[in-house]
């Protein structure tokens, strides 16, 4: 059993992005997980939950910020995101990682601190598209899926891995107001 934590764009930014990404046959993102950027990965999130209260911790000194969504990037050519920015989102990144410990291997292996890049991904060759057509979708991203929003975080999202390639929301952790 894995878990991660994310943030999620607003509702009906949420739903903006899920209908544009059923749009492409054959792409299945949309059945592993909704729509969010993550903001610590899998690596030391362990199914025993002792980080649980470490999460709590720093979420209740840790004030509502917001995030900027942008443009369609690329991960080399197999990974189709859109961009997000936020000094606060990295502070809370550095954070939860450094008070979770997890090893620098998983640190490297889920590209964290210096690596981390935040995003929301649209779609990977591994969910089912090809390059060319992950190409295709970022072109019509720029046009269905701006003005890109920014929002307020007032929670973060704990996701729970509850069959292989399957993640649901198992518990919101609300931010310092």
């Amino acid at each position: 059993m894995q878990y991660f934590i994310g943030i999620m764009p607003p509702e009906e930014y949420k739903t903006k992005i899920v209908e544009f990404q059923q749009q492409w046959k054959g792409l299945w993102i949309t059945d592993v997980v909704e729509p969010h950027i993550t903001i610590k990965a899998q690596g030391g999130l362990t199914p025993d939950q002792e980080w649980l209260s470490k999460v709590q911790e720093i979420c209740t000194d840790f004030q509502e910020f917001t995030i900027s969504v942008g443009k369609p990037m690329f991960f080399g050519e197999d990974i189709l995101y859109l961009s997000a920015s936020s000094k606060e989102l990295y502070q809370l990144h550095h954070r939860l990682v450094h008070r979770i410990s997890p090893s620098d291997e998983l640190i490297k292996k889920y590209f964290e601190l210096e690596d981390y890049i935040p995003h929301m991904t649209l779609g990977k060759t591994y969910f089912g598209l090809s390059q060319q057509r992950l190409k295709d979708m970022a072109k019509l991203a720029e046009d269905e899926l701006s003005p890109y929003p920014t929002f307020k975080v007032e929670f973060i999202r704990i996701y729970q891995e509850v069959e292989p390639m399957k993640y649901v929301k198992y518990l919101d952790i609300p931010l310092s107001r």
